[in-house]
C-alpha cells in the first residue's frame, strides 16, 4: 500500500528521503564492484524466488488499471508474469557482466613540476528518477544507478505502486544482506503528486533528475527542477531514402523501423524520399506498410505516386504517432531532408539509406540527433543494442549525456592530483 503522508508533513518526508539518499551516496562512491555485483546477483535470484509476492502485488495494480485510465497497451506494459519476472532478473545479471565505470582513469599526465594528474570517473551522487507504469523499470533503474555508484530515489506512477513496492522490498532486503548502505535504493512511498515538486527543489541533496514519461511530465520537471535534468523528449524519428539507395534495403529498413514495435520512442514516424528515387521506391515501401495496416499521410508529391494515402497536414510533420500512422514527404535533396529533420524532428534517432559514402557522411554531419543511422533501422538506438546493458533512458539533451544513458552516463569525473610537496610560486 502507498504511504499516506499528511500535506503538512510532505516536505519533511521528502527531505528525509533525500537526506538518507545523500548519506548513502557517499558510501556507494567507494563501494567495491564485487559488493555491488553480489547485490545484483542476489537480487536477481530473490526476485524469481519472490515472484508469488510480486505477482500478487501486480494483480492489485492490474485490478485498478482501468479506473486509472490505462489503455490496453499500457496495461500490457504493466502486467507481470513469471516469464517477465525472469526477464527482469536476467537484466540485472547482464549489468553484473558490465565493467564498473567508477574509478576508471579517463586520462592521466605529469606536469613539468612533477605533479601527477588523473582525470577519474566518479558517480554523480543522488539520482531522482521519475517514470511511468512499467514495473521492470523499477529494477532496471535501481540496478544501473547502484552499479554506477549512485543512490537513487524512485518515483514511479501510481498505476504500478504495488508492483514497484514489492520489487523494491526485494532489492532493499538483499541490499542490507550484501552490505549496501541504507538509502541506496528508495521508492517514494506516497503517490501525492506534490511530492515531485518538493524533491525538485532539493538541489542541495539531489544531483540530477531523470524524468521518463510523457512530454507533459518532462516539461514540468525541466521547468521546476533546481538541479540538472537529463531529458528524454518524444521520438519523432525519420528514415530518409537517398537518390541512389537500394530499394529493397530501404523497404526492409522502413518496415522494421516503423512496424517492428510501434509504441516506442525509436520507431520511425516519418519517411522522406529523394525526388529522383521516389517513384521507384515509394510503391515498394508502401506495399510493405500496407501489410501492417499503416495509414500513410502524404504530401502532394507522394500522393501522386501511391494510392490510398491521406493528405498530410502541417501538424503531421512534428507528430510522434506511437501507432500505425506514418508521414511521407518527397524532397529535392539530401540537404532539404536534413533541414526537414532538424526542423520537425525531436533529435532522437534518424536514418539514411544510401549507397554513397559521401552522402552518408554529409547526412551524419548535418542531422542534429542523438543517434544517426546509416543503412540501419532506427530501432537500434537502444542501450542493449549498443552494448551498454540496461539504460535509464535515451537523452535528447546535449549536456551532460546524449543518446542511451548507461553506466558511464551516470558518472562524472574529478581530477586527482599527486605531488611530492610542490608549492606554487
Amino acid at each position: 500500500m502507498s504511504t499516506f503522508v499528511a500535506e503538512s508533513d510532505l516536505p519533511a518526508y521528502c527531505r528525509s528521503v533525500a537526506e538518507k539518499a545523500r548519506r548513502a551516496s557517499y558510501q556507494l562512491a567507494s563501494l567495491d564492484a564485487e559488493v555491488k555485483n553480489r547485490w545484483l546477483e542476489r537480487s536477481a535470484s530473490e526476485l524469481v524466488l519472490s515472484q508469488e509476492m510480486i505477482l500478487e502485488a501486480n494483480s492489485k495494480d492490474l485490478a485498478a488499471a482501468v479506473d486509472n485510465g490505462l489503455t490496453a497497451a499500457t496495461i500490457d506494459r504493466l502486467r507481470l508474469d513469471p516469464e517477465r519476472i525472469q526477464g527482469i532478473a536476467t537484466a540485472l545479471l547482464e549489468i553484473v557482466a558490465l565493467p564498473d565505470p567508477v574509478g576508471e582513469v579517463i586520462e592521466g599526465f605529469t606536469r613539468p613540476g612533477g605533479l601527477q594528474i588523473q582525470k577519474t570517473r566518479v558517480p554523480l551522487g543522488v539520482v531522482f528518477f521519475i517514470y511511468e507504469s512499467r514495473p521492470n523499470v523499477t529494477a532496471d533503474a535501481a540496478a544501473i544507478c547502484v552499479k554506477s555508484g549512485n543512490a537513487v530515489i524512485l518515483r514511479g506512477g501510481k498505476e504500478a505502486i504495488h508492483s514497484s513496492q514489492a520489487i523494491v522490498e526485494v532489492l532493499s532486503r538483499t541490499a542490507e544482506r550484501e552490505g549496501l548502505p541504507a538509502g541506496a535504493v528508495q521508492l517514494v512511498g506516497t503517490t501525492d503528486r506534490d511530492a515531485v515538486g518538493h524533491f525538485l527543489k532539493m538541489d542541495d541533496l539531489i544531483d540530477v533528475t531523470i524524468p521518463r514519461g510523457g512530454e507533459g511530465l518532462i516539461r514540468r520537471v525541466a521547468s521546476e527542477a533546481s538541479m540538472p535534468v537529463i531529458k528524454h523528449f518524444d521520438g519523432n524519428c525519420h528514415v530518409y531514402v537517398d537518390a541512389d539507395a537500394d530499394v529493397e534495403m530501404a523497404a526492409r529498413l522502413v518496415e522494421n523501423s516503423k512496424c517492428q514495435r510501434m509504441g516506442v520512442c525509436n520507431a520511425c514516424e516519418s519517411l522522406l524520399l529523394h525526388q529522383s528515387i521516389a517513384e521507384q521506391a515509394l510503391p515498394v515501401i508502401a506495399d510493405r506498410l500496407r501489410k501492417h495496416q499503416i495509414e500513410m499521410r502524404a504530401d502532394s508529391r507522394a500522393e501522386k505516386i501511391v494510392t490510398g494515402t491521406v493528405p498530410a497536414t502541417a501538424a503531421d510533420w512534428g507528430t510522434e504517432y506511437l501507432g500505425p500512422i506514418i508521414s511521407i514527404a518527397v524532397v529535392d535533396s539530401l540537404e532539404e531532408a536534413a533541414e526537414h529533420i532538424n526542423r520537425f524532428g525531436s533529435h532522437h534517432t534518424d536514418a539514411i539509406v544510401t549507397n554513397q559514402i559521401a552522402s552518408a557522411n554529409q547526412f551524419t554531419k548535418l542531422v542534429d540527433s542523438s543517434a544517426v543511422m546509416v543503412n540501419a533501422s532506427t530501432r537500434f538506438n537502444d542501450g542493449g543494442m549498443f552494448g551498454l546493458g540496461a539504460e535509464i533512458g535515451i537523452s535528447t539533451d546535449k549536456f551532460h549525456a546524449r543518446g542511451p544513458c548507461g553506466l558511464r552516463e551516470l558518472t562524472t569525473y574529478k581530477y586527482i592530483v599527486h605531488g611530492e610537496g610542490q608549492i606554487r610560486e
